[in-house]
């Protein structure tokens, strides 16, 4: 009779919990059986571990073999526990020692040969192994991410034969070479190739110094697109926090890891025909959306009147929270959500309603229909609604050096600071600014608060809609480095708000 104990970690939304491997050799019929909750994908793992043990040049138990993950009562999926249920059989047949096991802790999927396949969240697992004082050992595929999390509290390996040996002290680890996670600088789309579109582009420069959110609505061709795409490149530099923050998010969806660009901010650009389980999250279990692919960085929806109503209405809560709650039977999962939107649309069906160059053809009662597409209360959070004119041929056809326009280098270095003012000021940016704690600051004179109060009632804003005109006066005053929010700031914010 023999008995292991070997610890691991489950995969539950943003969560890692600690799970035990519990291996337990008696004598009898030769059988396996893995108890604890598992699902199909952890049911099959005693086939791949029994070909991995013995493709390692072990011996597999002709024994009855009981598996226990505990705690009993959380669900387990997928082969993340491979590596610690073979190193338990290993272990309780005494064919490996089991002396280094106390604070370790093992991820990872065996292929069929013994190789150590990745998985899923492992930067998660890393970081809160890490919490618990405990080493980490994980497949050489994950070894990059989990330098990220932990630095030198990992190490990695390609086979099991290369942990056991490691067990015995006959050989020893390596953690993930670091070379691969120093950060490079991309090359974003620059701003400097959008002649004209001035108006648009001070608009982009205020969304991105307050974190704003964005409508761009115009005619074919006048530019949206363009501008949205630019505007990560003009956002200030992600921090270390928040590009692990990110990160976290893609790892759960075992997305691709770029270690050259990890600390570039997202941009997110899903097709109008997305399903709400693909824009907010969904599935059974729970799988975090588009909206937490762009955590800390662009949600951009083109053609955003051709979204599901259902899409669209999904978006208010985490637009206002910056994370999204998703509630199943058995499961319910919080995933990040602090992004900023950014939406196009045409002001008519055809496209040319308003447009100087060319003639509508649509019915004001089929021009509602497509504007009440987009509801109130969602309009409600968009702080900066700006309609575009097309840019003239001539300025197009101008070289460029003609009338050279701003980089986005030189729009981000009033960015930055104007960001490190409010951080300064506040610990986060103005559309971060709950409730009425923009006018608890004290930082606007009486003429401007006369300014908003009559303004309001004039062009019928919600409450909700003039404390988010109040954040971008107050992040237009902050890029002319002023210290308090003045008339002129809010006759500029209140020109980018449509009467209600």
């Amino acid at each position: 009779m023999g008995i292991a104990t070997i610890k691991t970690r489950a995969l539950q939304a943003m969560d890692a919990p600690e799970v035990t491997v519990e291996v337990h050799l008696t004598s009898g019929l030769p059988g396996f059986s893995l108890v604890g909750l598992p699902e199909t994908g952890v049911r099959e793992a005693k086939d791949r571990v029994r070909s991995a043990i013995l493709n390692s040049q072990f011996e597999f138990p002709l024994q009855r073999i009981t598996v226990n993950l505990a705690p009993a009562d959380l669900p387990k999926e997928g082969g993340r526990f491979d590596l610690a249920i073979a190193l338990g059989i290993l272990v309780a047949s005494k064919q490996v020692p089991d002396k280094l096991l106390e604070n370790a802790e093992f991820l990872g999927e065996l292929a069929l040969t013994g190789q150590i396949r990745p998985v899923r969240g492992a930067l998660i697992c890393a970081m809160k192994a890490h919490q618990s004082g405990h080493m980490i050992i994980l497949p050489d595929a994950n070894g990059a991410e989990a330098r990220l999390a932990v630095g030198d509290g990992h190490l990695v390996a390609g086979h099991l034969s290369e942990v056991t040996a490691f067990l015995h002290e006959a050989q020893s680890l390596t953690m993930s070479d670091d070379e691969g996670t120093s950060c490079a600088v991309s090359q974003a789309l620059d701003c400097k190739e959008i002649k004209g579109q001035s108006q648009a582009k001070r608009a982009l420069e205020i969304a991105a110094a307050g974190g704003h959110n964005l409508l761009l609505s115009g005619p074919p061709g006048c530019g949206k697109s363009m501008l949205a795409e630019r505007l990560p490149g003009i956002l200030p530099p992600m921090t270390k926090k928040e590009g692990l923050s990110q990160l976290s998010v893609k790892s759960v969806l075992h997305h691709s890891f770029d270690a050259k660009h990890w600390l570039q901010r997202p941009f997110r650009s899903p097709h109008h025909s997305s399903s709400t389980a693909a824009i907010v999250g969904g599935g059974n279990p729970p799988k975090p959306g588009e909206i937490s692919l762009a955590h800390h960085g662009v949600l951009f929806l083109d053609e955003i009147p051709e979204f599901q109503r259902n899409v669209l209405e999904a978006l208010r809560e985490p637009l206002e929270n910056r994370e999204i709650c998703i509630s199943r039977a058995s499961h319910q999962a919080v995933y990040p959500a602090n992004f900023q939107l950014v939406a196009a649309m045409n002001p008519c069906p055809c496209g040319y309603f308003g447009d100087n160059l060319h003639q509508c053809k649509c019915s004001a009662e089929r021009i509602k229909r497509y504007r009440d597409k987009l509801s109130g209360p969602l309009l409600d959070r968009i702080d900066l609604q700006l309609t575009l004119q097309p840019t003239p041929l001539n300025l197009i056809t101008s070289p460029s050096d003609t009338l050279p326009e701003e980089s986005s280098k030189e729009i981000q270095k009033r960015v930055i600071r104007s960001c490190d003012k409010q951080i300064a000021r506040q610990g986060k940016r103005n559309a971060q600014l709950a409730g009425d704690e923009i006018f608890s600051l004290g930082l606007f004179s009486q003429e401007s608060l006369s300014l908003l109060e009559t303004s309001g009632e004039r062009m019928n804003l919600s409450a909700r809609a003039l404390q988010r005109v109040s954040k971008v006066a107050r992040t237009i005053a902050d890029l002319e480095a002023r210290e308090e929010v003045n008339r002129s700031h809010v006759l500029e914010a209140l020109s980018y708000r449509p009467a209600g």
